[in-house]
């Protein structure tokens, strides 16, 4: 007696064919009414040019609305939604460019470029010379079957609506600030120390600006050296964030926006380790309090704020993309993506005890920019 699933011809052992189902192919190919009909085409033709066309009139539209309008600018129709009409028509006319150019794109692809279908087969990820070749080709044939080469009409509409919107780009770099000029190169921690002239019973006089005291960040306490003990870390900022007065500075320059500056630049970790551990560089021998070091509280990386302190190592990591600084050797990068050290603070204590900066940080703050001479290897060549 034969067992079953023996009878017939290409099958397997399993009693399934070989080819279940029939590869039935691509299905004939219908053409659109544009490939059969020379109107039909001319006239979606003229749509896309049209759509470049709009495109390229409310690029001109937004430019005339940056200088014709006003930002405090605002109409009836927009109160309910407290919306300025500057805003409005800015982005309406933007908006309405860049869509009017996808809406022609699309029109383009699916009315008069090539629709054929093509099969591409599976292949191993390495190509061969043939493959790379056989691309190119396919990329020459993808150029010649959008048909710009023949359809000047689509080709200079589409160039000039994407050529306008270079547009926008230039306009708005008016509204650019200022050049920082040195700003960034200093903080509020250099305003301690200085000469300044004041009016003394009717007379200008020359005094001398108390050096910075460092306070506690948020409650604005002066901290004493023998406030901290080996391995306290205490988040600071500069006693003239709470009381401008003591430093002949104007209220306003620490209140608003300018607080929230100097804040930024000025922020501080100060960390307390064993005197042994610390490696100074070149110039730095006198910048720490036994043992007590002050530095940047911005990573150089992107400008996060960062205070996890591994406490054995003495070495900082920022939370966003984990560069790595050891406090105990100038701030130096030990890993992670940061191109240069955290800079460090020269601090002393005053005549009470109270932990002041010597001057300003010695280098900017925070994350490099175009403008900064900054050589990274300086600190390993002062080693």
């Amino acid at each position: 007696m034969e067992p079953a699933g023996d009878h017939g011809h290409g099958h397997g052992g399993n009693g399934v064919p070989d080819e279940p189902i029939a590869n039935p192919g691509l299905p004939a190919h219908l053409p659109r009414p544009t490939d059969v009909d020379p109107q039909k085409e001319k006239r979606a033709e003229i749509q896309v040019a049209a759509l470049f066309g709009l495109s390229a009139i409310f690029t001109v539209l937004f430019a005339v609305s940056y200088f014709t309008l006003d930002v405090g600018d605002n109409w009836s129709v927009f109160d309910v939604l407290n919306v300025g009409g500057s805003t409005v028509a800015l982005g309406g006319t933007l908006g309405l460019s860049l869509l009017f150019i996808g809406v022609a794109i699309t029109h383009w692809a699916r009315k008069l470029m090539g629709d054929h279908e093509i099969v591409e087969m599976r292949h191993p990820a390495y190509s061969e010379e043939e493959d790379r070749q056989r691309a190119l080709n396919d990329l020459k044939m993808g150029f010649e079957e959008t048909g710009i080469a023949r359809r000047p009409l689509i080709r200079n509409s589409a160039l000039g609506a994407l050529a306008l919107l270079g547009v926008p780009a230039v306009v708005m770099l008016r509204d650019l600030g200022t050049l920082p000029g040195d700003k960034l190169e200093h903080t509020i921690w250099g305003r301690g120390g200085q000469k300044i002239k004041k009016v003394v019973d009717g007379k200008e006089v020359t005094v001398t600006v108390p050096l910075m005291r460092i306070s506690r960040d948020a409650i604005g306490t002066p901290i004493l050296a023998s406030d901290l003990e080996t391995g306290d870390l205490v988040n600071a900022q500069p006693e003239v964030l709470f009381n401008p007065e003591r430093y002949s500075v104007e209220l306003e320059e620490v209140e608003g926006v300018n607080l929230q500056i100097n804040k930024s630049k000025a922020s501080l970790i100060l960390l307390r380790m064993d005197p042994a551990d610390i490696k100074p560089g070149k110039g730095r021998e006198d910048w720490d309090v036994n043992g007590i070091v002050a530095y940047s509280k911005i990573c150089t990386h992107v400008g996060c704020p960062i205070s996890l302190n591994e406490r054995t190592t003495h070495h900082l990591l920022c939370p966003c993309h984990q560069s790595t600084f050891d406090l105990a050797d100038s701030g130096k990068v030990v890993f992670g993506p940061a191109g240069r050290p955290l800079p460090q603070l020269p601090i002393t204590v005053d005549d009470q005890g109270y932990l002041v900066a010597q001057s300003d940080f010695t280098e900017p703050v925070g994350p490099s920019y175009w403008e900064r001479d900054y050589d990274r290897d300086r600190f390993a060549e002062d080693d």
